[in-house]
């Protein structure tokens, strides 16, 4: 019965660390999702505001043109 219990403390204490070990991997990739996640969320409001900008830039060059021909 002792050894059995021996056994058993030395996989309980195997499992707890493995479990340490994933949970720090889990940790890292969630760090990198989230930076990810907020590369891209940046990009995108970045690109947004770039296309407004082409599209308020192309309105004017053609109202200035319209105007110029005038």
């Amino acid at each position: 019965m002792e050894k059995l219990n021996s056994e058993l403390l030395i996989k309980n204490i195997n499992i707890m660390k493995e479990n340490e070990r994933l949970r720090k991997i889990a940790q890292q990739l969630n760090e990198e999702n989230q930076t990810l996640l907020n590369e891209i969320k940046r990009k995108l409001s970045n690109g947004g505001s770039n296309s407004n900008n082409n599209a308020s830039n192309s309105a004017s060059s053609t109202q200035n043109a319209s105007h110029s021909n005038n």
